[in-house]
């Protein structure tokens, strides 16, 4: 490394970040680069540590520890350190096809797993990522890379999430003609429509487009494969269909008085609607105003959940509570917890950060969910909520801990259960026991119909950008054997 002994002179400085009060003014992305001079001394403390676990995805006791694709991190740090702004983003670009995306969304795996974070503070890994990328864009060196030679081969991507961008970029790269299809009016999925603006500007999104379309990728937009285009025309027409349409059929929450109740939400119904008013005309009335001086509660503890805090504050509501089944993990690891593993610790995220400072407490409470929903006519106006507690591998509720609280929408963030039926269906597709889309083991990506593969959230379930990502490229490489014979990818 160019600093060996840079982890014992400089302190973990992470990018500075508006104040919670001020955040909540605007749904703007709300970190500050460092400068340049600092950049680089974080970069420094990246050791020659010989086993670098931050790019290894080992797994450990069922968790993967480190990046999923095995970013070059100690090469690229090292890059950084050596002010060589060029060859890190070819180190970065050679494992990572989307660092701008995983920049600002990852929960960094490579960081749990970082040497430096055995005894002290790992290295800012994800946002030394971060700083290359932007780099690269400001300074005109994220070019297109534009495939010398066509294949001749034509390729459907139906999805524009993380992994239908990755599989897309990744075959075109190779010269097969790649046309996305998605059925919203932008591209994206999650990225787009699920992750809140103040996590991922959706102008970067945007940029990533052009960069694409210019490198030869063709976006067709509002195109529901399964309703308004039937699947069997596009395999008549492309020689290999991939499918990366995501786990998007919601978990739903069993409670009395569900049903034909206003002011219930599924979350991501929720942001996707926040995101689409808020990059179009702005937030109308009515959305407003079911948020704006409303108690909310939030049904589930993942980044979903915390995105529903954040966005609710953002939206003038008067209180927020976060209900989680699970029981509170721990400040610091337990001893049967050592790093590399996953560490199995409490995570405050932004939007914990921002009704902790607003309302002065932590807006989670665990071990508790709804038992009922409480209404006047059809509108919700209350929950009773229940202690919980796992006895056998078997949830059962506490007698006697019923409570009643205030409620005027719920959003129900308690994860997927698998992919949307209608397009497998179509297709006479073999499913998973987790209604995902079957292949012959979890690291192929064929179905099985001869054409047609899958990735993403609908082959591997619900999961995390950098593995959507992982996946894509992945089952690309698969795609690209299958078409050619060979691959070189």
């Amino acid at each position: 490394m160019g600093k060996p002994t840079g982890f014992l002179e400089y302190e973990r400085t992470e990018n500075p970040g508006k104040a919670p009060e001020e955040r909540i003014g605007s749904f703007q992305e709300f970190h500050d680069a460092l400068n340049e001079e600092a950049r680089v001394c974080q970069a420094a403390r990246c050791m020659d540590c010989g086993v670098p676990f931050c790019q290894s995805a080992m797994k450990l006791k069922g968790m993967v520890t480190g990046c999923p694709l095995h970013n070059l991190i100690p090469e690229w740090n090292d890059a950084i350190y050596q002010g060589h702004d060029y060859h890190a983003l070819l180190r970065l670009l050679k494992t990572n096809p989307f660092p701008e995306f995983t920049g600002r969304v990852c929960p960094a795996l490579c960081e749990k797993a970082c040497m430096c974070g055995q005894y002290g503070d790992p290295v800012t890994i994800r946002e030394n990522e971060f700083h290359i990328i932007e780099t690269a864009y400001r300074k005109g060196t994220m070019l297109p890379k534009i495939p010398a030679i066509r294949s001749g081969k034509r390729v459907a991507v139906i999805g524009s999430g993380p992994s239908g961008l990755a599989a897309a970029e990744t075959l075109n790269k190779r010269g097969h003609k790649v046309t996305v299809f998605e059925r919203a009016d932008r591209i994206g999925g999650l990225l787009m429509y699920g992750i809140p603006n103040m996590k991922l500007d959706k102008r970067v999104i945007e940029r990533r487009r052009k960069l694409m379309e210019q490198e030869g990728i063709e976006f067709r937009t509002n195109c529901d494969i399964g309703v308004s285009i039937d699947p069997e025309e596009l395999l008549k027409e492309y020689d290999a269909l991939v499918l990366c349409c995501g786990a998007k059929k919601p978990r739903p929450l069993n409670a009395k008085g569900m049903e034909k109740t206003k002011g219930i939400r599924f979350a991501v119904d929720f942001l996707s609607e926040v995101t689409k008013e808020l990059i179009g005309d702005g937030i109308g009335k009515k959305l407003s105003d079911s948020v704006k001086n409303k108690n909310v509660i939030v049904v589930g503890g993942g980044d979903t959940g915390n995105d529903c805090i954040g966005t609710v504050l953002r939206m003038g509501a008067s209180s927020v509570t976060a209900l989680e089944m699970m029981p509170e993990p721990p400040k610091e690891r337990r001893a049967d917890n050592p790093w590399p593993e996953w560490p199995k610790t409490l995570r405050t995220d932004y939007g914990h950060e921002e009704a902790i400072s607003l309302f002065g407490k932590d807006p989670r409470v665990f071990e508790t969910t709804v038992k009922e929903v409480l209404k006047e006519k059809d509108k919700i106006r209350a929950v009773k909520t229940v202690k919980v507690k796992f006895e056998n591998g078997k949830l059962t509720e506490v007698p006697g801990s019923e409570e009643t609280l205030k409620c005027d929408l719920l959003l129900i963030a308690a994860g997927f259960l698998g992919a949307e039926d209608y397009l497998p269906s179509k297709l006479k597709l073999d499913m998973s026991a987790r209604n995902t889309v079957a292949t012959s083991d979890p690291e192929h990506y064929a179905s099985s119909r001869k054409n047609v593969f899958a990735a993403g959230d609908m082959h591997r379930g619900q999961s995390l950008v950098v593995w959507a990502i992982r996946e894509g490229i992945e089952c690309a490489k698969e795609v690209d054997a299958y078409l050619m014979g060979y691959s070189n990818l």
